[in-house]
């Protein structure tokens, strides 16, 4: 077995050992959820015993992580972006862009709701461009409250007073581009085309 193979599996005890204690879960609780004894997880965790796949597998189900990030297992060159998303303020964000700074990408999902909410307005440093995949946006924008449709776009200062959310109570989704730097969003034609005076 290679030494890069060999550095993965010396690292799954460690790994499992602080997301159990990150989720405040002790050994007889583990146990107890996956039938798996006392002895074995702490064997296990301690690095004294090999992970099989049966017992990774029961793992992966109890903490609800994919496997691969339960054995820390490296990139294959697999072109697919593995997204997580974030929850906040009752939206789904999902991040679209991996480098730090700059410019974000990030799908957003408002989801439907019975009663609309009162819009809660925020302030922050950067710059937001949004485009309405699907569902009827409400963007409150300092004293303009607006009402965007799927298909249509709108940019805004983050630093003014705004807030998002459904115009209808049904789901919105849409991408945003967020840059802290205040970069505004610019649409470049083919200057061929232009219109001739």
């Amino acid at each position: 077995m290679d030494s890069a193979m060999e550095d993965v599996l010396d690292a799954v005890g460690p790994r499992l050992r602080a997301l159990r204690r990150a989720r405040g879960i002790t050994l007889a609780d583990l146990s107890a959820t996956t039938g798996v004894s006392e002895s074995t997880l702490s064997r296990l965790e301690s690095g004294q015993r090999r992970a099989t796949l049966e017992l990774l597998l029961h793992l992966s189900q109890v903490y609800d992580v994919p496997l691969d990030d339960l054995v820390g297992a490296p990139r294959t060159g697999d072109p697919r972006m593995h997204l997580k998303p974030i929850r906040r303020f009752g939206m789904t964000f999902v991040p679209l862009s991996r480098r730090p700074g700059g410019t974000q990408a990030f799908k957003m999902i408002i989801p439907a709701r019975a009663e609309p909410l009162e819009p809660t307005l925020q302030t922050h440093e950067g710059f937001e461009w949004l485009y309405v995949l699907s569902g009827t946006l409400r963007l409150v924008v300092g004293e303009r409250d607006l009402t965007v449709k799927a298909d249509n776009a709108a940019e805004f200062d983050t630093s003014l007073p705004h807030w998002l959310g459904s115009a209808d109570g049904g789901a919105v989704e849409l991408l945003v581009l967020f840059d802290m730097q205040g970069v505004r969003a610019h649409v470049q034609g083919d200057r061929t085309t232009r219109a001739q005076p």
